[in-house]
C-alpha cells in the first residue's frame, strides 16, 4: 500500500500523473461559476439542519471559551499520548480512521477543533500561528493530557506542530507530518502561489457560504473529500455549508503565511526528536511535485527518520480507512524511537546525504 523510505534508502522516484484540483473548493473564479448556477435555489434550501449531530467528545473551557476535544484509546499508558493538529478546513474527526487503529494498539490520542472550526467556540484573536498554539496549551493543561506528546500534523499544520514543538520542548516525544508544508517551505515560489490561490478559495468559500449556497454542495463529495464515518462525515457535511466555520477556515488560511513565518522563527526541530513523513502519492495541486518535494528535510535532518509515500493517496484521503494505516505506521515508528530513546536504548544515528523521494509512479 505505501512506499517507505528509511534515511538511508531514499532515491528518486518518477512522478505520477498530477490531479489539476487547485484548492479545496477550485480555483475562486470556479466557486463563484458554479455558486451563480445555483443562487436561485439557495435561499429554497435553508439552513442543513445541526440538532441531529452526534457531537462527541467534551468540550475544556480555557479561560471564558470552549474547545472540543476527542480523546480515545486507554488512559494510563506509558506511551506517549498522540495529539493531532488537523488541517485547512479541518476538525478533530479528520483523525476518526486514525484514532480508532491506535486505540485497537492500546495507543491514547486526541484530537481537538480549533476555535471556531468544528464545534469549538470562537476565538476574537486571529488565527495565527502563536495565538493557535496558545489555544492548544492551554487545552492540554485543563484537559490534563500527560506529556510528553507526538505530535502529528496535517497539510497546513505543518508548520503549527513546528511551532508548538518549539514552544515546548519538555513535552514532546517526536512529530509525525502528514503530507505537511514545512514553515521554510513557504519561501519557495511555487508553494507561496499554491497557497495564494488556496486562500483566493478560501475567500471565496467564505462569501459564498453566508448565503447559504454551499449547503446544496454539502451533499456531494466536496462535502467530505476524506470519506469519514458516517457521525463525522455528517458532522463535516454540516461544518462545510456553515458560515461561521468558512468565515474562521478563511482567516486560518489567510493568515497561513504569518504562522510559518513565526514557526521558522523558533529555529529548527531539535535533531534529537524522531520525525515521521507521510505523504500522498497522487498530487494534488499544479504545485505538487514542489510541494512534495520540500517535505522530507524534517526527516532527514533527525536521528531517527522516517519517509513513506502512500501509493493513490489524495491529500485529503490519506486520512480515510483506505490510506490511514500508513498514518499510523508513521506513528508507530515516532512511538517505537521515542520508546527507545526513553529507555537508553537507542541506536546510532546515521547521517543521510541522499536524493527527495517525489510521487511514486
Amino acid at each position: 500500500m505505501s512506499t517507505t523510505f528509511f534515511p538511508d534508502q531514499i532515491s528518486q522516484a518518477r512522478p505520477r500523473r498530477v490531479w489539476r484540483a487547485k484548492t479545496v473548493f477550485g480555483r475562486a473564479l470556479q466557486v463563484l461559476a458554479i455558486c451563480a448556477a445555483v443562487v436561485p435555489f439557495a435561499v429554497a434550501a435553508g439552513p442543513a439542519p445541526g440538532s441531529e449531530l452526534k457531537v462527541g467528545g467534551q468540550m475544556i473551557d480555557i479561560g471564558g471559551r470552549s474547545l472540543r476535544l476527542v480523546c480515545a484509546g486507554p488512559t494510563g499508558s506509558s506511551k506517549p499520548v498522540v495529539l493531532f493538529e488537523s488541517g485547512a478546513f479541518g476538525f478533530a474527526g479528520d483523525w476518526a480512521y486514525v484514532q480508532k487503529q491506535l486505540a485497537s494498539q492500546g495507543v491514547r490520542s486526541c484530537a481537538y477543533d480549533r476555535a471556531g472550526m468544528g464545534f469549538s467556540d470562537a476565538s476574537d484573536e486571529p488565527r495565527d500561528g502563536v495565538n493557535v498554539a496558545q489555544d492548544l496549551e492551554k487545552l492540554v493543561a485543563k484537559a490534563n493530557i500527560p506529556a510528553p506528546y507526538v505530535l502529528v500534523g496535517h497539510s497546513m499544520a505543518g508548520a503549527r506542530v513546528h511551532l508548538f514543538a518549539n514552544r515546548n520542548p519538555e513535552k514532546v516525544a517526536g512529530l509525525v507530518l502528514v503530507d505537511s508544508t514545512t514553515p521554510d517551505a513557504m519561501n519557495d515560489a511555487h508553494v507561496a502561489k499554491y497557497v495564494a490561490d488556496f486562500t483566493d478559495g478560501a475567500h471565496a468559500a467564505a462569501l459564498t457560504a453566508q448565503f447559504g449556497i454551499l449547503h446544496l454542495l454539502a451533499g456531494t463529495s466536496l462535502g467530505d473529500k476524506v470519506g469519514l464515518p458516517p457521525v463525522e462525515d455528517a458532522q463535516k457535511r454540516h461544518q462545510f455549508a456553515s458560515a461561521e466555520y468558512n468565515k474562521t477556515s478563511y482567516d486560518e488560511v489567510k493568515n497561513w503565511p504569518l504562522a510559518a513565518k513565526q514557526a521558522a522563527a523558533t529555529g529548527p526541530l531539535n535533531t534529537d526528536w524522531p520525525v515521521a513523513v507521510v505523504s500522498a502519492g497522487v498530487l494534488s495541486a499544479d504545485e505538487g511535485a514542489q510541494i512534495q518535494a520540500l517535505q522530507p528535510p524534517p526527516a532527514l535532518a533527525s536521528r531517527h527518520g522516517f519517509i513513506s509515500v502512500v501509493d493513490g493517496a489524495t491529500h485529503n484521503g490519506l486520512l480515510g480507512a483506505k490510506y490511514s494505516p500508513g498514518i499510523v505506521q508513521g506513528i508507530d515508528f515516532v512511538l517505537k524511537a521515542a520508546g527507545a530513546k526513553a529507555a537508553g536504548t537507542e541506536e546510532r544515528a546515521e547521517t543521510v546525504r541522499v536524493g527527495l523521494p517525489v510521487a511514486k509512479g
